[in-house]
């Protein structure tokens, strides 16, 4: 009788370890991953990748203790131009065909704010890993006929040499044609 209950509490605190680790999947109709880097010194340039998923976890439901993965496509990213999007595709940039994957996996997750956050992690591109941080904002998160959502809008800047996407060629005037800071928005709904 003593070695049953044991195993009863074994089993039953596994299934609460199990069942209180809350898995938010990403909804991709609801969802993006832009991207905005200036262009020729005075405008701006915009694009966004097709192809990503991201996961979730978290135990509280303030999301305090949180970590998040997510994996972008190279392949699938889109300016509106084939053949900037040939070029972003190539070894002056990302070179999609050696590294396919861009990969992030957070480290810390901290709550700011009522529904602030900064979220620090592993940025890899190119197979460069740098820690970058996300200023976070959770939309809110509601109950709907299909389970629980949650919104979530985080954005960065890197600095794309930092990932050796590398093409710099300048204008007359010395500026890049293309410019080192890249503005990286995440806007997700997320499905528990």
């Amino acid at each position: 009788m003593k070695r049953l209950t044991v195993v009863f509490f074994a089993i039953f605190a596994v299934t609460a370890f199990v069942t209180a680790q809350s898995e938010w999947k990403f909804d991709k109709v609801h969802s993006s991953v832009t991207f905005s880097v200036r262009h020729m010194i005075i405008s701006n340039v915009s694009g966004n990748f097709k192809d990503f998923s991201v996961v979730l976890k978290s135990e509280k439901e303030d999301f305090s203790d949180a970590t998040v993965k997510g994996t972008i496509q190279v392949a699938s990213i889109s300016t509106d131009n084939d053949n900037r999007d040939k070029h972003l595709k190539s070894d002056d940039f990302f070179n999609a065909e050696k590294f396919p994957e861009i990969k992030f996996k957070s480290t810390k997750f901290e709550k700011l704010g009522d529904n602030k956050y900064k979220i620090t992690g592993d940025l890899t591109m190119r197979d460069v890993t740098k820690e970058v941080t996300f200023d976070a904002v959770l939309n809110g998160t509601l109950k709907t006929d299909k389970g629980w959502l949650s919104a979530w809008k985080a954005t960065t800047t890197i600095n794309r040499f930092d990932y050796n996407l590398k093409w710099s060629k300048t204008v007359e005037t010395g500026g890049l044609i293309v410019g080192q800071d890249v503005t990286i928005t995440l806007n997700l709904e997320l499905n528990k």
